[in-house]
């Protein structure tokens, strides 16, 4: 018997790269494999289908540690573990103090409050932290920019006259007067001058941060994750360079800087964002010579989107915001937000903010996605896109500081300019379904109705003037499916919601294929579809497209069998109701010659389409 060990697959040999490629070209059959197979990114790079060993070992990113510069591992060596996270409005303080106190035994260790302005006062902090134990929960302050000095002292004040030890005191304050002049367009400069003795008065607190990134506001804008991204390196910078310019000792600025960010939809590619960005931060804060290396971590505050979320069919809002959450969870931040699924149409009720608490206790408790550090690390596709990531990313930012730095691309309008042509860029993309949004403009439930809801959105008259007023550009935040959704409510009411019916004839595969596509197509308006197994003759299917009422016929067959069928159907209509054909056949112009006008394939724009169809029909 021999003793020699064998090692599993020993007898196999392992393919070369080339290898792989050559067996990928002839399972193509002749396609074109960049086409078919290369991920052409938004961020401006490409993606390989594949990746092996070999592409990673010219990267530098596996050869860092958990825990040590530049932290692309993480912060931490021996653990995941993440705030959960709960935003909590103060307009009542009893209430927002009861409120926190019930979510904090309902698994909530990280509290949000958010406090109007004129409310700050010694009295409304005592109250709202009655019976919080604050040296065992993250406590983290908003308010309006002008008092956010004022109430930090005033914090700071209850916390020495209550002894805390400040060692075990977590939190931050969300100083940022550069997100008001981005969504605002005010101007903010002046404000600046409180930073200094904002972080002197906070000095003595070691892990409270009371200087905000608030790049969380690009993201709900649509931004790609490199503009986020790149302008959160370029945003953190001009404040901690602004800090070290007033005077305050650079490993003092850079711990008291929090990144708000917020989490998109692309799962692998986020896990990349939050992994690239602390790289590129600690080589930032590392260029201004601080003490130690433990400045140089990045700190991240991560938030799912509202820019995906939709008003109809809201609960897949709770499977983007899930996968938003396990991005942000393995690429490990420091706390995470997740954004209840109804918050597009409604303040979040109870339940919803059950179900988001939840989604984030679910990854610890039964899927220990805080037990283990970085465990994206190794895989030889993140760790390529992690590095591309940085590299398009840390050349954005590179182009800011050129300009003269963040602030002063505020004040050209750079930044807002890039961010809002990117938002048109995906909303025409999504009146296209290039970009698809389940439920909205692909797939959406053809049952539903809205039930009363109404998006949320600012519409006041003082608002609108401030925005006139502003003396610099502004972001235009608008989501994504809100096109889709002032179709649908259009829709809704009008005094009939018209009836599409399909009729299907001929080729079977043909038309069930093109009755589906057509039936989501029309659905996407908040039409009534009605759907039929197949017609022997157009005539038959014409009377019961009419029996039922119908106000648009969808002409479903295969593009050979147009020729046969469109114009006998068409005239046999005789403009009873709207008569649409379901594709692009090559006897098109033959067909519009007969005056049929009406066409939808994959090439329409989806939107544009059936805002002229509603006025066809008079809605």
């Amino acid at each position: 018997m021999s003793n020699k060990k064998e090692r599993l697959f020993d007898e196999f040999k392992a393919p070369t790269a080339q290898e792989w490629l050559d067996k990928i070209q002839v399972d193509l059959k002749g396609a074109d494999f960049n086409k078919k197979l290369v991920w052409r990114t938004n961020e401006g790079f490409s993606m390989q289908p594949f990746y092996r060993r070999e592409d990673v070992l010219k990267l530098k990113t596996p050869e860092a540690l958990p825990g040590e510069f530049p932290f692309v591992r993480g912060n931490k060596k021996d653990n995941n573990e993440w705030y959960v996270r709960q935003d909590i409005m103060v307009d009542d303080v009893k209430a927002a103090n009861a409120k926190a106190l019930e979510v904090l035994n309902r698994g909530v260790d990280s509290l949000g409050f958010n406090i109007k302005g004129k409310d700050v006062s010694a009295d409304l902090v005592a109250a709202l932290l009655e019976g919080i134990e604050c040296e065992c929960v993250e406590i983290n302050f908003s308010t309006c920019q002008c008092h956010t000095l004022e109430l930090a002292k005033l914090v700071v004040a209850y916390y020495e006259s209550k002894g805390y030890d400040k060692e075990k005191l977590v939190g931050s304050f969300d100083f940022d007067p550069l997100q008001k002049m981005l969504l605002k367009g005010k101007d903010v400069e002046a404000r600046l001058a409180d930073m200094a003795e904002l972080v002197e008065t906070l000095k003595d607190y070691r892990h409270i941060r009371c200087v905000a990134v608030n790049s969380k506001a690009l993201n709900n804008a649509g931004a790609y994750i490199v503009q986020e991204m790149g302008y959160a390196l370029a945003w953190g910078n001009e404040y901690l360079n602004y800090m070290v310019e007033a005077g305050v000792e650079p490993t003092l600025a850079a711990s008291k800087i929090k990144f708000n960010m917020g989490i998109s939809e692309n799962y692998f590619m986020e896990i990349a964002k939050f992994r690239a960005a602390r790289m590129l931060w600690a080589q930032i804060v590392k260029q201004y010579d601080p003490k130690c290396d433990c400045a140089c971590k990045m700190c991240v505050n991560a938030a799912t989107t509202t820019y995906n979320m939709t008003m109809f069919d809201s609960y897949v809002n709770l499977l983007r915001s899930q996968t938003e959450t396990m991005s942000a969870a393995l690429a490990g931040v420091h706390s995470i937000v997740v954004t209840p699924f109804d918050a597009p149409y409604e303040t979040p009720t109870d339940f919803s903010e059950r179900i988001a608490r939840n989604q984030q206790l679910l990854l610890k408790e039964e899927s220990h996605f805080d037990k283990v550090v970085d465990p994206s690390a190794g895989s030889y596709f993140i760790e390529e896109l992690t590095t591309s990531l940085a590299d398009v990313a840390w050349k954005l930012f590179i182009k800011i500081e050129d300009e003269g730095g963040f602030l002063a691309a505020a004040k050209n309008g750079t930044v807002q300019d890039d961010i809002n042509a990117t938002n048109a860029k995906r909303h025409a993309d999504a009146a296209q379904r290039k970009e698809f949004l389940l439920g909205t403009n692909q797939f959406p439930n053809f049952t539903e109705k809205s039930e009363g809801k109404q998006p949320l959105t600012c519409t006041c008259c003082c608002a609108k003037k401030a925005e006139e007023q502003a003396p610099y550009k502004a972001i235009s935040a608008s989501r994504l499916a809100a096109d889709f959704e002032q179709l649908r409510l259009t829709t809704e009411s009008a005094k009939k919601v018209p009836v599409a019916f399909m009729l299907t004839i001929g080729n079977l595969a043909w038309r069930q294929a093109r009755a589906q596509f057509s039936s989501n197509f029309l659905a996407c308006a908040g039409y009534q579809i009605i759907d039929n197994l197949g017609f022997d003759t157009v005539e038959e299917g014409m009377d019961a497209a009419l029996k039922a009422g119908a106000d648009v016929v969808v002409l479903c067959s295969s593009d050979d069998e147009y020729a046969t069928y469109a114009v006998p159907a068409y005239q046999y209509l005789n403009g009873r109701a709207m008569f649409v054909v379901a594709g692009a056949p090559a006897c098109m112009d033959d067909l519009k010659a007969a005056g049929i006008e009406n066409f939808i394939h994959v090439k329409c724009n989806v939107l544009d389409t059936l805002k002229e169809y509603n006025a066809k029909l008079g809605i």
